[in-house]
């Protein structure tokens, strides 16, 4: 049922929006128009100044934490460094004790550099720094030797036949290759 037909349908109260508006209705819609968009450029405003001040606490942050990893990788660097030279300090120390006794014995002279060279060798063991010293007939790795010469031998091509320098690892990085001659091909 058609609502313009019912005489009994009593229209609701207020504006026909068909209507011309008057003027003072026009100026309070576009007052309030404007009061809505002040609000919403002050929110605007706001959370542009909160996400400002966020980026430059975030920024401040990622540069305190780079300042921070500078330093921890500077001490690290001094710190491995100091603990190697203090694993080192009682080889010196035999040196000197050696160096300093005047009338030894060539077996007491011979006795006192093994013990230092054992001395060295557990230093260098507590820092990682292992010798690499193939064994004859072991295969030639590029990665590790260094092949000085090809010589004719009773083995197998590319094995090592004798190590003329020892080489050394340090925490399983060549620090050092070592010095071999290989077998060259029959």
């Amino acid at each position: 049922m058609q609502h313009d037909q019912d005489p009994t349908y009593n229209k609701p109260q207020g504006h026909d929006v068909n209507a011309p508006i008057s003027p003072e209705e026009a100026e309070a819609a576009a007052a309030a128009q404007q009061a809505d968009a002040t609000q919403e450029l002050a929110q605007l405003k706001a959370q542009n100044a909160e996400l400002a001040e966020q980026y430059l606490r975030a920024k401040a942050e990622v540069e305190n934490m780079r300042r921070r990893t500078e330093e921890e990788v500077s001490k690290v660097r001094k710190f491995a460094v100091e603990g190697f030279a203090e694993s080192l300090l009682p080889v010196i120390d035999s040196l000197e004790a050696g160096l300093a006794v005047q009338e030894a014995s060539v077996q007491q002279i011979r006795e006192g550099a093994e013990a230092t060279l054992k001395q060295l060798h557990s230093a260098l063991n507590r820092n990682k720094v292992l010798a690499i010293a193939p064994a004859a007939g072991e295969k030639f790795d590029p990665h590790q030797h260094q092949a000085i010469s090809m010589v004719p031998a009773d083995q197998e091509a590319n094995t090592v036949v004798a190590v003329l320098q020892k080489g050394y690892l340090i925490a399983e990085r060549v620090l050092r290759p070592a010095l071999v001659t290989v077998a060259a091909p029959k």
